[in-house]
C-alpha cells in the first residue's frame, strides 16, 4: 500500500492525531466493531509502532482510503497505489444519486453530497424537529420553517464556510455515523449540539437508513468509502476553520 500524492488529502498531514480517530476507525473496523478483513493499515509497521498517534502515519491512512476506492486488481498493477480522492468522492456521489458538477472543486462536491443527505433527512422531520434543528443552527424561523427553507439554509451556510458550516457538517456526519456504526462520532465539538446530534429517531432515521440499506446491497467497498468520504468532508471543514483562525470549542466525549 503506497500513498498516491493527492492535493485533496494533503491537509490530513496538518490535523491532530485525535482528529483522525474516526477516519481510521471506519477504514479499519466494520459496523460490528470487528477489524475489516480487507484492511491493511493495522498490519503496517508504522501503525503497530505509533498507534494511536495517527499523525505519524497519516499518509498510510490516506493510502488506505485510496485503495478502498480502487479496484483491487488494478491497485496491484499500480504498485499498491489506489486512486485520487476526487475519483472516490464522485463515485460515492453517483452511488447515492447526488446532483453535482464533476468539474467543481472537491469542497463543493462534498457540500453537494452532505446536502443530499441533509435534504433526505429534513424531508421526513416533524415541524417540531425542524424548529429544534433550526434553533441549533441559528436559523430564524419566526414565520415558520419548512424542509425547503432548511435545505436552502444548508446551501447558504455551507457556501459561507466558517464555524456554522463546520457545525452543520458535524450534525450530518454524526447522523450517518450512528446509522452505520450504531454510535456517534468520537468527539463532539460543542455541548450545545448534543440535542441536534441526537435527532436520529423515527422518520429522520428511516430516511438515512434507506440510503445505507441500498449501499449494503451495492457492495462492501461503499460501506467503507461513504463514511470515509463524509468524514474527510468534516475534517476539511475543521481544517478550513483553523486556517481562518476560527476557534473550535473544546471537544467533549459523545458517548462512543
Amino acid at each position: 500500500m503506497t500513498y498516491r500524492h493527492d492535493p485533496a488529502l494533503e491537509f490530513l498531514g496538518q490535523m491532530q492525531s485525535r482528529d483522525l480517530d474516526d477516519l481510521v476507525y471506519c477504514l479499519t473496523h466494520d459496523k460490528d466493531g470487528e477489524v475489516r478483513f480487507t484492511e491493511t493499515l493495522t498490519s503496517s509497521e508504522p501503525y503497530k509502532r505509533y498507534h494511536p498517534d495517527h499523525q505519524k502515519y497519516w499518509q498510510l491512512v490516506a493510502a488506505e482510503l485510496q485503495c478502498f476506492g480502487a479496484n483491487s486488481f488494478a491497485t496491484l498493477f499500480r504498485g499498491g497505489r489506489g486512486v485520487e480522492y476526487k475519483e472516490i468522492l464522485t463515485d460515492v456521489c453517483n452511488k447515492v444519486k447526488v446532483n453535482y458538477n464533476k468539474y467543481d472543486s472537491v469542497e463543493n462536491i462534498e457540500g453537494q453530497l452532505l446536502g443530499k443527505i441533509f435534504s433526505d433527512a429534513v424531508a421526513k422531520m416533524t415541524p417540531e424537529e425542524l424548529k429544534t434543528l433550526a434553533s441549533e443552527l441559528g436559523i430564524d424561523h419566526k414565520d415558520g420553517i419548512t424542509p425547503e427553507l432548511m435545505v436552502a439554509s444548508f446551501q447558504t451556510i455551507f457556501k459561507l464556510g466558517g464555524f456554522k458550516s463546520y457545525k452543520l457538517t458535524l450534525i450530518v456526519v454524526n447522523w450517518v455515523w450512528r446509522m452505520i456504526f450504531g454510535k456517534g462520532l468520537t468527539l463532539v465539538a460543542n455541548a450545545s449540539l448534543m440535542r441536534a446530534l441526537g435527532m436520529l429517531t423515527g422518520p429522520i432515521g428511516w430516511a438515512i437508513t434507506g440510503v445505507w440499506t441500498a449501499v449494503d446491497i451495492a457492495g462492501a467497498a461503499y460501506r467503507v468509502t461513504i463514511p470515509a468520504v463524509i468524514q474527510v468532508a468534516l475534517l476539511r471543514q475543521h481544517f478550513l476553520c483553523q486556517q481562518q483562525g476560527i476557534h473550535i470549542p473544546t471537544s467533549l466525549p459523545s458517548g462512543r
